[in-house]
């Protein structure tokens, strides 16, 4: 069983949205992830700013 995360911050950096949650240990995690069809590109992150680097630089591979 999954705790459901609740995002905050949420940022959208062209396909791929950044979000921050807390984790189950309360330590703060960011989140990027691609939201383009079939991309499936998701990645945890301990600073915002390693996550809005992922975002920039991401290239689908489904195109």
């Amino acid at each position: 069983m999954y705790a459901r995360r609740r995002f905050r911050k949420v940022v959208r950096i062209g396909p791929v949205q950044v979000g921050s949650s807390y984790d189950s240990r309360g330590n703060e995690k960011h989140t990027a992830a691609c939201t383009a069809p079939r991309c499936g590109f998701s990645a945890d992150y301990d600073s915002r700013a390693a996550a809005e680097l992922a975002a920039r630089t991401h290239r689908c591979p489904v195109r």
